[in-house]
């Protein structure tokens, strides 16, 4: 029988994250590396709060918008934090987890044919989500020689005719790349010039290590061309709880929830009041967590760089982004036979864009004895051909 599938959704390609870790399942004694997941347990706080919930009956649904006490506690932390302000009832929008933000916000802005520039190297399902609302993906290179970040001249020349959104991620995923407040400031003077409205995904922004964090929609003239993003399970490790939230002007925000009310309805109630509590009070773990990536951060990149795998010091996020041209390998096969061979898991550079080949993400949400130990299996697969 013929189902007649879309044509859009027939010619996706599935994740490559998840395309190479259905290879790991089943397979022992493998040190994982790859899956952007924190190794933190969840703050013992926040989940006594979500049992607390539980137990006293707090089983219902909620406001499509999400619970008032949630959003009223993200927009005092914004204003806190930044310096951000919004309101909450109709400038912010409690999502399932980021990725339904980006798949709501594209949703509600793009009509067909419309253009969105998406920086890549980039996180697997930026293009996609373009590609499901009807838009086209304009996907600008970075490179090694700018520790992967979006410049203004390459911003500007992307700009091509139909664009009208580009899409931020800092700090990024998969490079580690983030930006100063003086960087992004001349990322907004294209962004004002040409006119775009800027999806901001900084999911990571807890985890920026060199300098502090700076949320595009403070700077002058770009809170009403910003839809920010923002969620629990990175810094706070909820990523199970699934719960995000969008803010940004009031008109994108009602488009979004309108889309949202129609299919998700709303976020999980025991997830939004584990939410409230990882805000009010949870700011120490995030800090205790920071800290530990952070020295796992310059551990993995001096190991990588003394074994020639050529890797630049990520300025935020978990992952680090080496160069392993120096095999001759395709990212792929590389991935591939070290995962075989010496059994660290790893994903392919390839998968996070075509001028991403020759590179693999590493994630150092892992112990550090599993980072020593990882590094100490690919010195061996890297160094096997030159004994």
């Amino acid at each position: 029988m013929d189902y007649q599938i879309s044509k859009v959704v027939k010619g996706l390609a599935p994740s490559g994250i998840r395309a190479f870790f259905d290879l790991v399942l089943g397979m022992k004694d493998v040190i994982s590396l790859g899956v952007g997941e924190p190794d933190f347990m969840t703050p013992w706080h926040v989940r006594e709060e979500a049992i607390h919930s539980l137990e006293k009956g707090y089983t219902s649904y909620t406001s499509n918008k999400g619970m008032p006490e949630l959003r009223k506690t993200i927009t005092q932390f914004l204003h806190k934090r930044y310096g951000l302000n919004y309101n909450f009832d109709d400038e912010v929008l409690i999502t399932v987890g980021v990725s339904e933000g980006l798949d709501l916000v594209m949703r509600a802005l793009i009509n067909p044919g419309d253009k969105v520039l998406i920086h890549q190297p980039c996180y697997v399902s930026y293009a996609p989500t373009v590609q499901l609302a009807g838009g086209t993906p304009v996907l600008i290179d970075t490179n090694a020689s700018t520790d992967f970040k979006l410049t203004p001249q390459a911003l500007e020349k992307a700009c091509v005719k139909g664009c009208k959104i580009l899409m931020l991620n800092y700090p990024c995923n998969p490079t580690g790349a983030s930006y100063s407040k003086k960087e992004l400031n001349a990322l907004a003077q294209v962004i004002k010039k040409k006119d775009l409205i800027v999806v901001s995904d900084e999911v990571y922004d807890e985890l920026t290590y060199d300098f502090d964090h700076t949320p595009l929609a403070t700077l002058p003239g770009m809170r009403d061309r910003v839809v920010y993003m923002n969620g629990f399970s990175k810094a706070y490790a909820m990523t199970g709880f699934r719960i995000a939230w969008a803010s940004g002007p009031a008109e994108i925000i009602a488009a979004m929830t309108k889309i949202h009310q129609y299919t998700m309805l709303c976020a999980s109630i025991t997830g939004q009041i584990a939410a409230i509590e990882a805000l009010k009070h949870g700011q120490k773990p995030v800090q205790d967590m920071k800290r530990e990536y952070n020295r796992r951060r310059r551990f993995v990149v001096e190991g990588l760089n003394e074994l020639g795998l050529t890797c630049h010091m990520p300025q935020g996020a978990f992952y680090v982004f080496p160069s392993i041209q120096k095999t001759g390998m395709s990212s792929m096969d590389f991935a591939q036979n070290l995962l075989h061979e010496q059994k660290v898991a790893l994903v392919p550079g390839i998968a996070f864009g075509t001028n991403a080949e020759g590179f693999v993400r590493i994630s150092y949400a892992s112990s550090y004895e599993n980072l020593k130990e990882a590094l100490e299996r690919i010195a061996k697969f890297v160094k096997r051909d030159e004994a």
